[in-house]
């Protein structure tokens, strides 16, 4: 064979594949925590197993399991990415008007197809929290008492900058959240949420104009205004 001929033989042959690009732990779990909440969304908790959400992501159930101990964990997870749908906390919202502020941290002006995905979640972890016990304290830890503490240490950080005047952030938290998450949640009765649409963003919007006038500081207490 001359050289010519061994350099086409040699240039035909397929090069040696590198070693596979590795996916840091941290973007690695985002995303299969992502795909599954959506598993979880579309077939429910109980109808979705481990080798579903793995197969989904195209990794084996080892890998899996070396991010997540078990499908509560994903669960929990789940709950973690849909916290941030419902309140949109830690943020830096310190330019902005009380008002506009909390509208943000809200997300009273989310889009049509986030508020569908939010809402469908709503509906399965309400649902199957009924069937599946176990699921109610992931949901309040990871959920309600996780988002109440946000909301809490920003109205501490509001209050030390003499926007607002609350003495209890804990109890202003919460009665905000009811306030607020009142629009969103669905009646016992009903898999349809109480308001929807343009009615829930003004009915959200006048709840927070309620609160925002109750912790505005009046003279005498601190001069700053929000």
């Amino acid at each position: 064979m001359s050289r010519e001929q061994e350099h086409r033989s040699t240039a035909r042959q397929p090069r040696a594949r590198g070693r596979p690009k590795v996916v840091p732990d941290e973007t690695q779990r985002d995303l299969v925590a992502r795909k599954a909440r959506d598993l979880f969304t579309s077939h429910g908790y109980g109808a979705t197993t481990t080798d579903d959400i793995a197969a989904s992501c195209k990794i084996s159930k080892r890998t899996l399991y070396r991010l997540f101990s078990s499908k509560q964990d994903l669960f929990a997870a789940a709950v973690d990415l849909h916290r941030f749908a419902m309140l949109k906390l830690p943020g830096d919202y310190d330019r902005l008007p009380l008002q506009l502020a909390l509208e943000e941290i809200f997300r009273v002006d989310i889009d049509a197809e986030a508020d569908r995905e939010r809402a469908a979640f709503l509906r399965l972890a309400i649902g199957e929290s009924a069937r599946f016990p176990e699921l109610r304290a992931i949901i309040r830890e990871h959920g309600i008492d996780a988002s109440r503490r946000l909301l809490a240490a920003w109205f501490a950080h509001q209050r030390d900058l003499c926007r607002i005047a609350i003495d209890d952030v804990e109890s202003a938290a919460r009665m905000l959240m009811d306030m607020m998450f009142g629009a969103v949640v669905f009646k016992a009765d009903s898999e349809v949420p109480n308001l929807q649409g343009d009615e829930r963003k003004a009915h959200q919007r006048r709840c927070i104009r309620v609160f925002v006038d109750g912790v505005r500081p009046r003279s005498g207490n601190v001069s700053a205004t929000p």
